[in-house]
């Protein structure tokens, strides 16, 4: 048994009739048949926690629990019906009821009165889960994989936690870190970073370049002496864009078995923009390569989901910590604990500065912090973004333009964060009267992404979580909405004559449904297309913007030219990534202040003026690393 395992034992009474004592991931979890000490154990967990400083929680042995069935009509007796409890859903291996609730607060009571009713009634720990009040079989089919690999699970992550506490009282001798750029180094795209200690070997985000032309370019470079995909202790991902988590899968296609972490909302939205992604590349006879739907479920099924804030160990030399990074939903900064108080390092993948429609900004203050690694996007004084007000007036501007000429926008998003902030705009000015109430036509993905972002509501800013929890007013509810699904509800809304406006992935029209509304609405010069996204070089969201207005494409070996007519605006005010003000501000702003910064996820540009910036004004160490370059932290 692993000794911490050991020293936990020995703390507790002798009647406590430990069955089993196991890992899941860091937590330790024990499993008893004394019925008394389960229900009041008098503190004497909470002494054993005060003790070692990690989580342990206290479980009933399985022979305890109630039968399923009478359980779930006790459980159901308990909430009552008008509580609004969905789905009730027992995981026998871990002693656990999962009870799914549109309002979680309800259902838990006051206190958690309710669910220390239903521990002492059943035997059985349970946990409250939010579905969203938009209902998505996407989304539903995605939980349905953890429940069904339950004992799987289980055995994982009794694995992990062994892997992280073997080495809990081994004496450390030689110490180093090194970071490996493996992807996002003087480029934007497949952010991929190889961090390694004496004990460990991490990958933080591991993505793909969409906008590549070829597969080289496309996924991070791992055909290097320093990775090994066998020795790989843990992938963490910042956030749920494909740039940042579009090549986990293929870590699990080539054998990855380890762990992924991440935040719960951006676990969810990771496997749907994945299954997008593999239906896009079907679609557009691109599967040389690529992973499967059955790679995606691999990746669900070695999940760690912490919140933010929720620390934890993740090797026996690592210690991780998200922190909100007002990107997307369920965005994170990562900051790693590495060694005994060795070396801090804070990851902010990509992150936003500021309050945005959405989300709260970025966390600014950490315990300790020696080394950052920010990201470079919009690093350079030329890229001139507006506010968010300003951008807000102007697209509302564009949108009553369009109008009065009975014409169509066309607004590519990316499927997570931009979008749902844009919704909320749109629903916001036509519900005050600044728009007339027109169709906003929300296709695919983008459905099951907003769907998902009602049952996250605690990741929002206060007043967009305040207008979640009360369901009359939830934004996302609104009628205006219209989700189309097929391809001939595509056609159909293509023949419908305006105004109305389509909201579509991909964001850069690299591909997915944006591109073939583009073809549909380009030669309409009463149509309008508004691209709010970061558009990556070589696609053709790039070359609208840079003036292109005559666009080849090839099918089937034959050459079409396309002539665009349309209105095309670009509007960078809505990004989830600061700009070149508000990255430095950060810096300035940050407590602790590191000792050195290192530059990536830019253009080459961009990240070598973003390093200069940074040193002239805080004359710390900086650096802009080029792909594959190894740096040492300590």
């Amino acid at each position: 048994m692993v000794k911490i395992l050991d020293e936990v034992l020995s703390q507790l009474p002798d009647d406590a009739a430990i069955t089993e004592a196991c890992f899941e991931g860091a937590n330790i979890v024990l499993y008893t048949k004394n019925i008394d000490f389960l229900l009041d154990d008098q503190g004497i967990i909470r002494r054993v926690v005060d003790n070692i400083k990690k989580r342990v929680e206290l479980r009933p042995d399985p022979s305890l629990c109630m039968n399923e069935e009478r359980a779930k009509k006790e459980i159901e007796g308990i909430l009552g019906g008008d509580i609004g409890a969905k789905n009730v859903i027992f995981d026998p291996q871990r002693s656990i009821v999962i009870i799914e609730a549109e309002r979680p607060g309800m259902v838990i009571g006051k206190g958690g009165e309710i669910l220390k009713q239903i521990k002492k009634a059943t035997h059985w720990v349970p946990i409250v889960k939010r579905i969203p009040p938009i209902r998505s079989q996407l989304l539903e089919n995605i939980r349905q994989v953890l429940y069904e690999n339950s004992d799987y699970r289980k055995k994982f992550l009794n694995k992990i936690g062994k892997r992280i506490y073997d080495g809990w009282i081994k004496e450390k001798k030689d110490e180093w870190i090194r970071v490996t750029f493996l992807g996002a180094a003087r480029e934007v795209g497949r952010s991929c970073f190889l961090l390694q200690t004496p004990e460990s070997k991490i990958l933080l985000d591991c993505g793909i370049n969409v906008a590549a032309g070829s597969k080289e370019d496309m996924f991070p470079t791992l055909d290097v002496p320093e990775f090994n995909i066998n020795e790989l202790d843990a992938v963490i991902i910042s956030h749920a864009h494909l740039d940042h988590v579009g090549a986990v899968p293929y870590l699990f296609k080539y054998g990855y078995k380890g762990p992924i972490y991440l935040t719960a909302p951006t676990r969810d939205i990771s496997a749907l923009l994945c299954l997008d992604y593999i239906g896009l590349s079907h679609k557009e006879n691109k599967t040389e390569g690529i992973y499967t739907a059955t790679d995606v479920k691999e990746m669900m099924k070695h999940c760690i989901w912490l919140d933010y804030e929720e620390v934890t160990d993740i090797t026996p030399d690592i210690r991780l910590t998200f922190y909100n990074s007002g990107h997307n939903l369920g965005s994170a900064l990562v900051h790693l604990h590495i060694g005994n108080g060795l070396h801090n390092l804070l990851y902010t993948g990509d992150f936003n500065f500021e309050t945005s429609n959405l989300l709260s900004s970025a966390i600014t203050k950490f315990p300790r912090l020696e080394s950052l690694m920010i990201e470079a996007t919009y690093g350079s004084k030329s890229v001139n973004t507006p506010t968010r007000l300003e951008a807000e007036n102007y697209l509302i501007n564009i949108i009553k333009d369009v109008i009065n000429k009975e014409g169509k926008i066309l607004l590519p998003v990316l499927g997570v964060g931009r979008s749902q902030e844009i919704m909320l705009i749109l629903e916001r000015n036509i519900r005050e009267g600044n728009l007339p109430t027109i169709p906003v036509y929300i296709q695919g993905m983008l459905w099951d992404v907003t769907a998902l972002h009602t049952a996250y509501p605690d990741f929002f800013n206060a007043k967009i979580r305040k207008s979640i929890f009360q369901s009359d007013n939830n934004p996302f509810l609104s009628n205006i909405f219209k989700k189309v699904g097929s391809q001939k509800e595509m056609k159909d809304i293509i023949e419908n004559k305006g105004p109305y406006i389509i909201m579509a992935t991909s964001g850069m029209l690299t591909g997915g449904a944006s591109l073939e509304y583009f073809k549909a609405l380009a030669e309409n010069p009463k149509n309008a297309i508004v691209l709010t996204s970061y558009q990556g070089p070589g696609s053709l969201g790039r070359k609208l913007e840079e003036g292109e207005r005559e666009i080849i494409f090839t099918e089937s070996k034959k050459q079409d030219v396309l002539k665009v007519n349309l209105q095309v605006h670009s509007i960078q005010g809505f990004s989830g990534h600061s700009n070149f003000k508000q990255l430095t501000n950060y810096v300035y702003k940050l407590d602790p202040k590191p000792k050195k910064i290192i530059v990536v996820h830019g253009e080459q540009s961009r990240c070598l003026e973003l390093a200069s910036n940074l040193y002239q004004m805080n004359r710390i160490e900086t650096c802009a690393p080029r792909l594959l370059e190894t740096i040492r932290l300590k």
